[in-house]
Parts: C-alpha cells; structure tokens; sequence
C-alpha cells in the first residue's frame, strides 16, 4: 500500500536527516549563495560543479560584485562548465536585481521567475530554501521518486505530466521548514532513488513503493525522448604567427556565445583530407605555410542536442607575412591575440582539449 502523505513525508525527512550530505549552499538562509548554487548545479554533478561554486563565490561574495564583473571575465571562470547560456543569464539577472530590486533578490517564487535563467524549479528552490515558502520543486530526482512510490506512468517530458508531477509535489510540500523537506526530497532521488539500479532494500520507502511491488523500478519515470540529434563537423584553422594566432568571438545565435575559438568552416559531412588541404583557408596559403600532419585526428564533442567533429589545420605565418595576416584577420572580423592573453580568454572545452593535447 502506497504510504499516505504524512508517512511519506516524514520518512523522508527522517532519512535526510542521517544521510544527507554536508554542501555549503545548505548552512544558509542567503538567496544569492543559494541561486548561485542551483545555477551552477543545473545540468551539473555535484562532484563538478562544487569547485566552480566555490571558487564564484570567492571571486563575486555578493549579488553586486556579480552583475558589475565583466561577462569575458565571468565566461572565463565559467570555461569547463558547459552550458555557457548559465553564465550570461547570471550577469543578466544579477544586474535585474541590482537596478531592479535594489540589490534585493524577490522574496517570492511568482517574482524571482520573472527573472532571467530563473525558472519555475529555481524559483521554487529559492524561495523555499532561502524565504521558507511552502512551495515545492520539481526536479529530475523528484520526478522520479514520485513517478516510482506512487505509480505515475505520465511522460515527465509532456505538459500533462509536468502540471500532474507538480500538482502531487503541492500536496506533499510540508508547511513547516519547506525548505527542508525539498532538499530531503531532491537529495533522496541523488543518493537513494537512483536512476539505475538502486538499493531498494536499504529504501525507507519499499514498503509503499509502486514501482518495488510491481517490479517497475527499472520503467519509471517515463520519458519520451523526441530530440534529434544532430551531428556537425568544424574544420578550425589554428593560425599562428610567432607569438600571435588568430582567434575570434562566437556571436549569438549559435552555440558558445562569447567564448573565443579559431575560425571554421562547418561542413555538413565528414570531409576528406584532401578536401581540407585543398579548400580550407585558402587565401592563407598565399602568406602562410600548410603544417601538414602525418595523421588528423577528430576531437569528438557531446553537447545536449548536437555531436560535434573537430580537425584542426595549422598555418604558420612567418614574421614577414605579419601585415597581410593582420589584414586578413581584420577583414574576416577575427583578432590576433598574443599567448600571454590566451590563458585569460574564456574557450569552449573542445578547444582546451585540442590546446592541452588531448585526444
């Protein structure tokens, strides 16, 4: 019999309370500490993201050192962490709170989503967490713990099961310390209700577990996956010249916007090295030199939605090329960049991969 709503609350809670684990972000009632947090964590281990917490929060102590940081600057300590959407919507919204709110964060869930990059789960976070708001999160732990104890076969990707998962998660927010309770709820899908097999026997909440009679716990949460993936290849120039090389800004639009990377071409199949050396960066070969490799490899990057190949060419320009490079770089709107400026600049993964001699 699936447990009732006191039962199941207070088992949680109780389960919390000795298996918990001990995050900075927990020890604090203080709405920028926690917003930095369940930013960073978005899409985001904990083992990961903690370092980046850390150091954030040591660099920007308060939502006002934050919005007046440069955003190059906020990107660069942002390299590593993917989803670099995150961080310019960070700057975005510190500053909504600064200019907006007097350097106050909203002490409601309906107004901290007006903000940007927060939404109805960070919201929610927030305002339990930091004002005590009994209003309940929804994550992906949660969605699969309530999916698994009381039965719901919705797919957690559709509206009917987002407005059917959270209209449950209502009901069981308690009104004293909600805060708690979510971080009890979200930490047990982490720790204890695992996606993959978890220890059910060890599960304070067999006993009442839809999934555990049924032998479901392998089948729930549903989740309808209707996202294409789509494959891209980069063919990157790595142009140097003593101690410049080329690189340019992303824009918007696009993926990585505002880190800094070589120029490409992007071809819509895998290309032959013949085509590469013959056709990429043509006008370079004019004032530069091909470095042609014994063998090409391709950086493989995972990104949500696209799997992106990566080859890198380089071109030497020798000190007499200098001016023609510089033309060249200011006509195709790219920039020469000196190595002692590199290091400061914030770039994707795939190319800090390439630069450190990854494969």
């Amino acid at each position: 019999m699936i447990l009732n709503k006191e039962a199941f609350v207070g088992r949680i809670l109780n389960w919390y309370g000795h298996s918990k684990r001990d995050l900075p972000w927990r020890n604090t009632k203080d709405p920028y500490i926690i917003w930095l947090s369940e930013i960073i964590l978005q899409q985001t281990r904990v083992a990961q993201g903690l370092p980046y917490f850390e150091k954030f929060l040591e660099k920007y102590p308060d939502v006002q050192s934050f919005a007046t940081a440069p955003l190059d600057e906020i990107l660069r300590m942002w390299q590593g962490l993917g989803y670099y959407s995150r961080a310019r919507n960070m700057h975005i919204c510190a500053n909504q709170i600064v200019h907006n709110y007097n350097g106050e964060f909203p002490a409601n869930s309906v107004e901290l989503a007006k903000l940007k990059g927060i939404g109805s789960y960070t919201a929610a976070a927030i305002a339990s967490f930091a004002f005590d708001e009994p209003v309940a999160v929804v994550d992906g732990n949660v969605f699969r713990v309530l999916s698994r104890h009381f039965g719901i076969s919705e797919d957690i990707n559709s509206s009917l099961g987002k407005k059917q998962f959270q209209a449950l998660a209502n009901t069981l927010i308690a009104k004293e310390n909600p805060g708690e309770y979510n971080q009890a709820i979200m930490e047990f899908g982490a720790l204890q209700c695992v996606p993959i097999n978890p220890d059910c026997n060890a599960c304070p909440l067999r006993d009442g577990c839809f999934a555990y009679a049924t032998n479901m716990v392998g089948e729930l949460p549903i989740k309808v996956n209707k996202t294409k993936i789509k494959e891209r290849f980069f063919i990157y120039g790595h142009v140097t010249c003593g101690d410049y090389l080329v690189m340019k800004q992303r824009g918007e639009g696009d993926i990585w916007q505002g880190l800094h990377d070589f120029p490409l071409v992007e071809t819509a199949l895998l290309p032959q090295r013949e085509w590469i050396e013959s056709h990429v960066f043509g006008e370079l070969r004019e004032f530069g030199t091909l470095v042609v490799e014994d063998e090409r490899h391709w950086f493989k990057h995972i990104l949500t939605h696209q799997r992106i190949f990566a080859s890198f060419v380089r071109f030497e320009v020798s000190d007499v090329g200098f001016p023609a490079l510089k033309n060249w770089t200011e006509q195709n709107g790219f920039k020469l960049v000196h190595v002692d400026q590199l290091e400061s600049l914030g770039k994707p993964r795939l190319l800090l991969k390439y630069l450190n001699g990854e494969k």
